[in-house]
């Protein structure tokens, strides 16, 4: 990778109808300067003494080009990588300790890690969030690990690092985690006013409100339309010996209630697996949020932010519109975002 990569930046912005933003080129800059510090400059460190950061930290608001830039990036690396759904990666890594089944929480740390590296040289985490406390317990020593071997890590986070977990249950067990994720991250904030998936080009066109029968009468067409020809199947998800139910599903393009998906004790794994089976989601009757049903909006930010990762359009429906949705207090940062990516989904643009 050389200085060309600015130019390749603006030339697929423009391929892409993307407006080329000065801040978007200039963290493009910054990415360059952290690759050639920790890919390409063995001679100086060897020389100079001099120690790059490991880590990419990059942060922003919902829809600035965080995860376009990233990605952008991510593929003009020729390094071993990896680009994981943090949700994925944890379950992996818990995954592991209950095979395991050791004592030992360093030396299961260790024997993950070193399976890590042999697979990659720099991980990829997108959209990174902490809202469990298992993990958020766990993370410190994992992270540090990661480092000592010389894994490099870049990240993108809708919140700066010392405001992770903020508010959590039993934090103070999280602060080793955020002292080292400072001490080896360039962090760098990405601001831009827009929110691009909102702008007149990507309008939400498969979403439908209010709740009523007119409402049902479209969504019921459109569902018809996009299911014609194809089979209907009762289908069943085995996870982990739990069953879940697909009730209507259509070689691929299925359609559930809200309370099917969120109020149920439900999380990233079964989602995963739910949506590995499809091709095309419809979810209806999505309800308002408050602090009084925030536990069915953390699973659903969590459901759509699985969706997101795995590039599936959906339709919806709701009571309101999606300018109008309120969220609990806790949640309301991390819900700004699923709102966002709504926008995205709910497009025509979006395939």
């Amino acid at each position: 990778m050389s200085k060309k990569l600015q130019k390749e930046f603006i030339s697929y912005c423009n391929n892409q109808n993307l407006e080329v933003n000065s801040n978007q080129v200039n963290l493009i800059d910054k990415l360059e300067q952290y690759y050639q510090g920790n890919f390409r400059s063995n001679i100086l460190k060897l020389f100079l003494k001099k120690s790059f950061k490991k880590g990419f930290y990059l942060y922003g608001g919902v829809g600035v080009g965080k995860t376009m830039i990233l990605n952008f990036f991510f593929d003009h690396l020729k390094e071993k990588k990896l680009r994981l759904h943090f949700n994925e990666f944890m379950l992996s890594f818990h995954d592991f300790v209950h095979k395991k089944k050791e004592k030992e929480e360093e030396n299961i740390i260790n024997q993950f890690v070193k399976n890590l590296k042999i697979k990659a040289s720099l991980i990829y985490f997108d959209e990174f969030q902490v809202t469990n406390i298992v993990d958020a317990m766990i993370l410190g020593k994992l992270f540090d690990q990661i480092f000592k071997e010389d894994i490099k890590i870049i990240v993108t986070s809708n919140t700066k690092i010392s405001e992770l977990y903020k508010d959590g249950l039993q934090r103070d067990q999280f602060k080793p985690f955020i002292k080292i994720m400072e001490k080896q991250s360039i962090e760098s904030e990405l601001k831009i006013e827009d929110d691009y998936r909102k702008s007149n080009d990507n309008q939400k066109q498969r979403y439908f409100y209010p709740l009523n029968q007119e409402t049902n009468f479209k969504i019921n067409k459109y569902f018809r339309t996009i299911t014609k020809n194809k089979n209907y199947s009762f289908k069943i998800i085995h996870v982990k010996g739990r069953d879940f139910k697909i009730e209507n599903f259509y070689e691929g393009v299925a359609r559930f209630n809200f309370n099917e998906l969120c109020e149920q004790n439900l999380g990233a794994e079964d989602y995963l697996e739910i949506i590995k089976n499809c091709k095309f989601i419809v979810i209806d009757k999505i309800p308002q949020f408050d602090d009084a049903n925030s536990n069915q909006q953390q699973r659903f930010i969590t459901l759509i932010d699985v969706i997101y990762d795995k590039n599936i359009p959906i339709s919806i429906t709701a009571n309101q519109n999606l300018d109008e949705f309120k969220s609990s207090k806790l949640l309301e940062k991390p819900f700004k975002r699923t709102i966002s990516r709504l926008y995205e989904l709910t497009s025509f643009n979006y395939n």
